[in-house]
């Protein structure tokens, strides 16, 4: 299998993506040989004609300067100087229009000539290969050399690269329609561009040097192998003529068959392109010592009477190589730097030749017309097909309109060349690469300036590290270091310990012995006295009432938070109660209004009230032995508890008694009424009682909290309850009449008997008194004299009646019996109080 260098000797060639054939409009140019043209009326020599910073500028105003004598010196990175094309004196340094698309002004010096272009010392080499190659990279660099293709890198950088070169490739393609710079120069000067490639090949060491030439350029040809001939490392490879065959990557890719990777540099693959332009320029640098101060542009178009390729001294102003040329502009002239693919329409003409400036078009409107109006995309994919870089421009475009920098990124923008082969075929005749470059422009400014915060974000860092060195060296600085000692003090101190020891070792012993005697002493000492630990105790002591006193506040404010909603619902009770008394003894009173009568109650009906009374008292004394036998539960309470529920059922009892003596009165009145209407009030009176003694009860149920207490406390509170009920049996049976009194001392289950067996009599009681009432109404209604017997079994207050009217002294009685009543009553409702 033939290696790479085997091919590429044999004369293969890899072709390329994309590319177009316009028309190449090269023989126009061609016809003559390179003129020089006469010296100009002022040169406008810019300072930036190269990628990278300007150089420091070192004349001044109405300094004379001679040819090629330095305007400025390298400063920064890939910087190079600018030269005097002539000699004269300098009027002006000022900013000029520069030689770029948007003509943004650049600082120029302004040259007036004197007409002699008197060079200054000029420093040729004659052996080269005698210098080293730092000393050949210098000669370079000041010469102020950078590529003359289009990109204008610094050349010297490349010269210095200390990468591995593989291939030295020259381009001498010039694709570009209308440019015959390259052609023309390689036709007169092969043997010059020969001698700079073997000065690159002594600096870069390559393996094989290949120069590109396209196949519409013969006489080219011709020349460079003729001049190359004697040098078997140089190959001259014919390229078919395909737009943009000059570009970089495309070059390589045809003569090669390498492609360099997106992002990456032809140095990156072990390879290095160079321009024949620059490599004559090389030549002149060491071998004349001239620097770079002219260049081949070639002039042409319609509107050039004399077109061809001229030695233009770089600074001159393109108005002057047109009228040189023979300029006759057309209405809405347009002139044009570079050639009709990759150039930019000029806005004035009075911009100075740079090192990158190779054509200057003035075409007409036939020749090359104004463009139209641009038109929507119609998505036919010419431009993609015609991309030799394999991009979208399609998808560019709409990214660059919208300003998505980093979908931009992401599509490679970077990696197109600007050849114009999109806008080219395009149908809709949208300028493509316009929007590119606006494009590459904003995203370059927005990535120098987030480089600029960096690195002001860096100086703060360091400024700010400075400052606290400085302020921490100024504290160091006011400390006091301790004083050195000289070598005979640091002896004398070590004599002086030495001396000391063995007293001290002396002394240990005896302080030993002293120590121990001392411990026996204390021990001694201890064993006979006890240890004072009362203030100790005082102080556990006070801890202990501390807590005490906080455990007594937390149960009383509970407590009270309990009395206040027991009181709450208590007085809602009694205030129901007191309404509904309220509303029945109004009832009363009405029907007592209605139906009164002259006539006065008998000592059978002042009996009645007073066995209601007695029944009311009575079921009032059984709510409280509920309430006490609620109290006596065995529910875990306190002392405090106990008496603040003792309290509550007191005030319960003293408002039922208070309603009974309402309720007692209201029946006591001297009006006239029928036993029917007695029975019926006697009957809503025993409801009502009834009634407040079931909301007591449910009052206390709720009252009654399961709270955590000890036993001794339980026990205490369970024989309150049982005394409480025993004292309450032993009252109610004294009340009662002889039949039903029980022993008085009994025990808690006897107590439980006693109270059942007068719950059992009081409702025999009220059975009776039914039963009575009703017979009482029967002997009113046939007038007849019958008596009550029944009631004097129970009430041994009652006495036989008869039917005949009352005297003053029965009523006088009468009065007296429901006094006694009442008095009774109210006795037995304190007792239960009491009790309770």
């Amino acid at each position: 299998m033939e290696t790479l260098i085997e091919q590429i000797k044999q004369g293969k060639v890899w072709p390329f993506a994309g590319g177009i054939h316009p028309p190449g409009q090269k023989q126009q140019s061609t016809s003559r040989a390179i003129e020089r043209l006469e010296l100009p009326d002022k040169l406008v020599v810019s300072l930036k004609q190269h990628i990278g910073a300007n150089g420091k500028l070192i004349v001044e105003k109405g300094q004379s300067v001679l040819k090629g004598q330095a305007l400025t010196k390298p400063s920064g990175n890939w910087s190079v100087p600018v030269h005097a094309p002539t000699s004269g004196v300098i009027t002006d340094i000022c900013p000029m229009p520069s030689a770029h698309p948007s003509a943004l002004p650049e600082l120029s010096v302004i040259i007036e000539p004197d007409g002699k272009d008197t060079w200054c010392e000029l420093n040729p080499v004659d052996d080269p290969k005698a210098l080293s190659h730092d000393e050949l990279v210098d000669i370079i660099h000041q010469s102020g050399i950078a590529g003359m293709g289009g990109a204008g890198f610094p050349t010297y950088v490349k010269a210095d690269t200390r990468k591995s070169i593989e291939f030295l490739i020259v381009n001498a393609v010039e694709c570009e329609p209308y440019i015959t710079a390259d052609d023309m120069l390689m036709r007169e000067h092969a043997h010059g561009i020969i001698a700079g490639i073997e000065l690159m090949q002594h600096l870069l060491n390559p393996t094989l040097t290949i120069i590109g030439i396209e196949d519409n350029k013969p006489e080219a040809i011709a020349a460079m192998q003729q001049a190359a001939k004697h040098n078997e490392s140089i190959i001259v490879q014919t390229v078919p003529t395909v737009y943009p065959s000059g570009g970089e990557k495309q070059l390589i890719k045809l003569l090669t068959g390498k492609e360099v990777p997106s992002g990456n540099i032809p140095a990156d693959i072990g390879m290095l392109v160079h321009n024949v332009g620059t490599l004559f320029a090389i030549n002149q640098a060491v071998y004349e010592g001239k620097p770079l101060i002219e260049r081949v542009v070639t002039v042409t178009g319609n509107t050039i009477h004399k077109q061809g390729n001229v030695w233009a001294l770089l600074g001159t102003e393109i108005k002057h190589l047109l009228d040189c040329q023979g300029f006759s502009p057309v209405p809405q002239q347009r002139v044009v730097m570079g050639g009709p693919m990759m150039g930019f329409t000029l806005p004035t003409v009075r911009i100075g030749i740079v090192k990158t400036t190779n054509c200057i078009l003035a075409p007409d409107h036939q020749e090359l017309a104004e463009p139209g109006d641009e038109k929507a995309c119609i998505r036919c994919s010419a431009c993609a097909d015609a991309c030799p870089a394999s991009l979208l421009p399609q998808q560019l475009q709409w990214f660059a309109k919208s300003k998505e920098y980093d979908k931009l990124n992401e599509h490679n923008l970077f990696d197109c060349i600007e050849c114009g082969a999109c806008a080219y075929v395009c149908p809709s005749e949208i300028p493509l690469v316009q929007y590119y470059r606006v494009a590459k422009a904003e995203i370059k400014e927005q990535q120098a300036e987030q480089i600029k915060a960096e690195r002001a974000r860096e100086r703060f860092e360091a400024r700010k590290e400075r400052l606290e060195r400085e302020q921490e060296e100024r504290q160091n600085r006011h400390k006091r270091k301790p004083a050195t000692k000289s070598s005979d003090e640091k002896q004398k101190v070590a004599d002086a310990l030495a001396r000391v020891k063995p007293k001290s070792d002396d002394k240990d012993s005896k302080s030993a012995v002293a120590a121990a005697i001392a411990r026996a002493k204390a021990k001694k000492q201890g064993a006979e006295l006890e240890p004072d630990n009362s203030e100790v105790a005082k102080e556990r002591a006070a801890r202990k009432e501390q807590a005490r006193k906080y455990k007594e506040q937390k149960a009383l404010e509970q407590s009270e938070e309990t009395v206040d909603k027991d009181d709450k619902k208590s007085a809602v009770a009694a205030a129901i109660a007191r309404a509904k008394a309220k509303k029945a003894a109004q009832a009363t009173e009405a029907d007592n209004a209605t139906d009164a009568e002259p006539e006065a109650i008998d000592d059978k009906k002042a009996a009645v009230a007073a066995a209601i009374a007695r029944a009311k008292a009575k079921k009032a004394a059984q709510a409280t032995e509920a309430d006490n036998a609620t109290d006596a539960e065995p529910a875990a309470v306190d002392d405090k508890k106990v008496a603040v529920a003792a309290a509550i059922a007191r005030a319960k009892a003293k408002k039922a008694a208070q309603a009974t003596e309402a309720d007692n009165a209201t029946d006591a009145k001297p009006a006239a009424v029928d036993d029917k209407k007695a029975a019926v009030a006697a009957a809503i009176a025993r409801a009502k009682a009834k009634k407040a003694a079931q909301a007591t009860e449910a009052e206390n149920a709720t009252d009654a909290e399961p709270a955590a207490v000890d036993d001794k406390k339980a026990a205490v509170a369970a024989a309150i309850a049982r005394a409480k009920a025993k004292k309450s049996a032993k009252e109610q049976a004294e009340t009662e009449s002889a039949t039903d009194a029980e022993p008085a001392a009994v025990d808690d289950k006897k107590a439980a008997v006693a109270a059942a067996v007068a719950r059992a009599k009081a409702k025999k009681a009220a059975k009776e008194h039914a039963e009575q009432q009703a017979k009482n109404e029967s002997a009113d209604t046939h007038g007849t004299d019958a008596h009550s017997d029944d009631s004097s079994t129970d009430e041994p207050e009652a006495q036989q009646i008869d039917n005949t009217p009352e005297s003053s002294e029965d009523k006088k009685k009468a009065a007296i019996a429901r006094a006694i009543a009442r008095a009774k009553a109210k006795k037995l409702q304190q007792e239960g109080t009491d009790k309770s």
